[in-house]
């Protein structure tokens, strides 16, 4: 495999578990847009939509100058 520089592997890894429980319409409103959209793999949309809302507050609570 190609190590590309100022990339550790070892830190890029998902070692770190979390469990998410959902009410039956929040369930069903998952399946719904998955099916929708065609998204097969869960895991990875939960994370990212997770880490883009993350990102997307710490952006809004960043110290502005003016």
């Amino acid at each position: 495999m190609l190590k590309r520089p100022g990339f550790n592997n070892e830190r890029l890894k998902r070692v770190h578990r979390k469990a998410l429980m959902f009410n039956t319409l929040e369930l069903d409103a998952i399946n719904i847009y998955c099916r929708r959209y065609k998204i097969k793999n869960r895991s990875k949309f939960l994370r990212e939509a997770i880490i883009t809302k993350v990102l997307q507050q710490f952006e809004q609570d960043h110290p502005k100058l003016f």
